[in-house]
């Protein structure tokens, strides 16, 4: 494989400032000899945090950056809150250092005062952890990493990359009954809303490249704040705002398996006091996102929390236009996250259009569905994972909108394994590559819980003659428009007899009025933007 085929190079990123390609000695811009596991939940997650930080000893570094901390959020049982876990690294004298967006007012329904806790009750400690507000007017910081390093000890490093935030609502499983420690939601999710989740944890040399992304924002020169009201406050508050140097980066881990890693980011191109690493922003996730469907030829799998913007989806359009074998499966929420008079109607005027700029360009090899658990209360999917061709896989704190590929910071890394997958290997369009293990077993992993199959079930059930059947793209397709026909007729003929497998439904978005007459107008694309109206970009560093 080729992986200049499917992945950037360093011209292709755009971003010239950066050191994270050129720390690599044949200035590639990616990392081999990785090891990556998808942990789905934040069950899963929080559990292998919890027993990594705990295993740290006095001088190993601990580096964090998140949309909101929560510092009450348990990682397992009472005693492993967030707050508490962090604080007793650095008291056992363990570095730790992190970044978390300074954010909106709570009022909001953002993040700013439990942001403020979290990093005041690691500053106790002995930790540091900083407030950061370098962002676009409206935009964010919402990239979710942690690094673990060892001196000493290198085979125990690894690094955190995904959507999931150490807040409240992650920490759910398989078994989709909520975080008992939730935020309130759209009412359709109860008082405990189901959260469907990806991170990834990868060891080996990219370990460095996500740690070098840290390094990047740590030593940004640039005040945490512009606003004189926020260092006014900082004064009274007598926050940290000046960043301590950190200790010097150990080499890259040895390599520890046969994955290749590339990190990918958003940046913006702020006004004022640019990212020195920066300057002009970065639109990598965008780039590489536009590159690998290029080449997708028979399956494009997603989960994302939105998948709007006319903008963006017009590349997954282009795709399934270019390929009329290429089919497009979508897993989002079946209801938006808030259910308020004008972020619910603006929030379905976003994603209808987007899914008929989709259904235009594929028609029926389009298929977007939603989840929900065995009671039938929908499942939040937060996941932001992408799977093409089983070859290239994403996952990352970027959605498929325009926030995410130009405006708030984001974090992703992109994998493609050295090792082909020995099932009947697909290679739909005759270039080559042919499916490799991590992207196929990510893609048949979520499918498998989606559908209620066990490990190496087909459409067929246990033991019956559809024996990984899922590899197979069509198959795929058709299995996922199976089980949510199923349980869509089962709930229509009110829930007589048993349960058909599966946690998928059919998307159908709410008739609202409002929207109706909204969409009826020819420009409604310029008169409601969900995203926000992210700022124009400067020309020689769009997507």
């Amino acid at each position: 494989m080729t992986y200049a085929h499917w992945m950037l190079t360093a011209d292709e990123r755009g971003n010239d400032a950066t050191r994270l390609d050129e720390r690599h000695s044949d200035g590639s811009a990616w990392s081999e000899g990785n090891r990556v596991r998808a942990l789905v939940h934040g069950a899963a997650y929080f559990a292998e945090l919890l027993a990594g930080i705990r295993a740290m000893r006095a001088g190993d570094l601990l580096l964090f950056t998140d949309w909101r901390g929560d510092p009450d959020e348990r990682l397992g049982g009472p005693g492993t809150e967030i707050g508490t876990v962090l604080q007793q690294a650095a008291e056992r004298g363990v570095i730790v250092k992190g970044l978390l967006w300074r954010s909106h007012l709570d009022s909001l329904h953002f993040s700013q005062k439990a942001n403020r806790r979290l990093g005041a009750e690691i500053e106790e400690a002995g930790g540091e952890c900083l407030l950061d507000l370098r962002v676009r007017p409206g935009g964010s910081h919402h990239q979710k990493m942690v690094v673990l390093r060892h001196p000493g000890r290198p085979e125990l490093d690894v690094a955190y990359v995904g959507g999931i935030d150490l807040c409240h609502n992650r920490n759910d499983d398989a078994g989709h009954r909520g975080d008992r420690q939730s935020l309130p939601m759209a009412s359709a999710y109860g008082p405990h809303p189901p959260w469907h989740d990806v991170q990834l944890a990868v060891r080996g040399p990219a370990v460095g490249d996500v740690e070098a992304v840290f390094r990047e924002r740590w030593q940004d020169p640039a005040p945490l704040s512009r606003s004189p009201l926020t260092r006014l406050r900082e004064l009274v508050h007598r926050e940290d705002t000046s960043a301590d140097a950190l200790p010097p980066q150990a080499p890259d881990p040895a390599p520890a398996g046969t994955q290749t890693v590339q990190v990918l980011r958003t940046y913006p191109n702020r006004l004022l006091y640019g990212y020195p690493f920066a300057p002009d922003g970065e639109r990598s996730i965008a780039r590489g996102y536009i590159k690998a469907l290029r080449r997708a030829q028979g399956l494009v799998y997603l989960e994302d929390q939105y998948l709007w913007s006319p903008r963006v989806v017009r590349h997954f359009a282009r795709a399934l236009s270019a390929h009329r074998r290429l089919r497009l499966i979508g897993v989002i929420p079946l209801v938006p996250e808030q259910d308020g008079p004008l972020t619910l109607p603006m929030n379905l005027i976003g994603r209808i259009a987007a899914l008929d700029a989709l259904r235009r360009a594929g028609g029926d090899r389009v298929a977007v569905y939603g989840l929900e658990n065995p009671a039938g209360t929908p499942v939040y999917v937060h996941a932001k994972v992408c799977v093409i061709d089983d070859v290239w896989a994403s996952v990352g704190s970027d959605n498929i909108n325009l926030r995410s590929w130009t405006h708030d910071s984001e974090l992703s890394c992109v994998v493609l394994d050295q090792s082909p997958d020995p099932r009947a290997p697909s290679d739909p369009g005759g270039l080559g590559d042919g499916a490799r293990v991590f992207a196929r077993e990510l893609r048949l992993e979520l499918m498998r819980e989606h559908l209620e199959a066990a490990d190496g079930d087909g459409p067929d059930g246990p033991g019956g003659p559809a024996q990984d059947a899922l590899c197979d793209p069509v198959t795929a397709f058709a299995a996922f428009a199976e089980a949510a026909a199923a349980l869509d007729a089962w709930h229509e003929e009110g829930r007589r007899g048993p349960r058909p497998p599966g946690r998928l439904r059919r998307y159908v978005p709410p008739e609202l009025p409002a929207v109706k007459r909204v969409l009826a107008t020819p420009l409604h694309h310029v008169l409601v933007d969900p995203d926000g109206r992210p700022f124009g970009l400067r020309r020689r560093n769009a997507f």
